[in-house]
C-alpha cells in the first residue's frame, strides 16, 4: 500500500512541479535579498570572478576575495567598493593547498565572520590530449577544479548548517555534463565538480537543512580567455558565451534558488538528449556538434588559471 500511495505522491508531484515552471515562465520568480550577507569568491583577480563581486557589491553584500593573483584581487576590491560594496575584504590563497585553504578560512571567520554565499569559481585547465598532459598538471587540475570544493565546504559548510542559512555555489562547466575530446582532465574534475555539489546538496535536504542552498553553473565555453583558440561549429545554438551575460545569469540564479544553471539555453536538451541515446547516438550528436574537434588551447600553465 506505501509503495502505491507513495508512487501516486510523486506522480503528482511530478505534475505540480511541471505546473509550476510553466507559470514561472510567464511569472518572473521573487528574488531574495542578499544585502548584508558575507560572500566568499574564490578565483576573483580576474574574469568570471571579478565580474560576480562586482554584481555582488552592487546588492550591497560584504565581499571576500580569493586568488593567487594579488595585484588582480586588488583591483577586483577596488572596483568592488565604487559598485557599491558595504566592504571588501581580500587574501592570497592557492585553493589547490588543502592546508592553505583551512587556515586562510579560520582568519576570515576571525576577521571577517561565517561566509554565508559560497562561490567556488578558480578554475585551471590544461587544454592537451590526455596521453600527452604531464602528470602534474592532471593533478593541479583536479585539485583546483574539483578538491578546493571539497576544503571550501569543510571550511564554511559547518556555520551555514548550524544556521540552515547560507547558498553553495558550484562555477562548474558543460564539459562537467558532457565529454569533450581533448579535454579528459578537465572534463573529468568538472563532472567530479557537479557531482559533489548535488551530493552535498540532497544530504543538507535529508538533515533538513532546506536553508542552506545550492546552485550549479555548467556554461559552455566562456569568452575569458581560459579557451583561447576554441570555435563553436554552430554559433546560433552553441555561441561562446560573454561573460557579462553569464554573469547575470549566475546572479539571477542565486537571487531565485535556481539549482542547476545550463548556458545557452540549448546546454538543457543537449544534456537530455545524451542521457537518452546508446553511445553509438551520442557519438553522432557529439560529432555534430563540434566536440570531437580537438583544439589547441593555451599551453602556458601561468596563462591557464582563469577563472570559470
Amino acid at each position: 500500500m506505501n509503495f502505491i500511495l507513495e508512487t501516486l505522491q510523486v506522480l503528482l508531484l511530478s505534475l505540480w512541479y511541471n505546473i509550476e515552471s510553466f507559470i514561472y515562465f510567464f511569472v518572473p520568480m521573487r528574488k531574495k535579498n542578499v544585502a548584508g550577507e558575507l560572500v566568499l569568491i574564490t578565483g576573483a583577480g580576474s574574469g568570471i570572478g571579478r565580474l560576480m563581486a562586482l554584481e555582488f557589491a552592487a546588492l550591497g553584500t560584504v565581499l571576500v576575495l580569493w586568488d593567487i593573483n594579488q595585484e588582480g584581487m586588488k583591483e577586483t576590491a577596488r572596483l568592488a567598493k565604487e559598485a557599491g560594496a558595504s566592504r571588501v575584504h581580500y587574501y592570497l590563497c592557492d585553493c589547490s593547498d588543502k592546508t592553505e585553504v583551512y587556515r586562510v578560512a579560520d582568519q576570515v571567520k576571525r576577521e571577517v565572520g561565517d561566509i554565508s554565499i559560497l562561490v567556488n569559481n578558480a578554475g585551471i585547465v590544461t587544454g592537451k590530449k590526455f596521453m600527452d598532459a604531464p602528470d602534474a598538471l592532471i593533478e593541479k587540475t583536479m585539485e583546483v577544479n574539483t578538491m578546493a570544493h571539497f576544503w571550501t565546504y569543510k571550511a564554511f559548510l559547518p556555520a551555514m548548517v548550524a544556521n540552515n542559512h547560507g547558498h553553495l555555489v558550484s562555477i562548474a562547466s558543460s564539459a562537467g555534463l558532457i565529454g569533450v575530446n581533448g579535454l579528459a582532465d578537465y572534463c573529468a574534475s568538472k563532472f567530479a565538480a557537479v557531482g559533489f555539489a548535488e551530493s552535498v546538496g540532497l544530504e543538507m535536504l535529508a538533515l533538513g537543512k532546506d536553508g542552506v542552498k545550492t546552485t550549479i553553473v555548467c556554461p559552455y565555453f566562456i569568452n575569458t580567455g581560459m579557451f583561447d583558440g576554441c570555435q563553436t561549429k554552430w554559433p546560433t545554438l552553441l555561441p561562446i558565451l560573454e561573460p557579462k551575460y553569464v554573469v547575470k545569469k549566475i546572479i539571477h540564479a542565486v537571487l531565485t534558488d535556481q539549482v542547476y544553471l545550463l548556458l545557452p539555453r540549448s546546454m538543457y536538451l543537449i544534456a537530455a538528449l545524451k542521457k537518452l541515446l546508446l553511445w553509438k547516438y551520442f557519438v553522432l550528436l557529439c560529432s555534430y556538434l563540434g566536440l570531437l574537434i580537438h583544439v589547441d588551447y593555451h599551453n602556458n600553465f601561468s596563462l591557464q588559471r582563469k577563472l570559470q
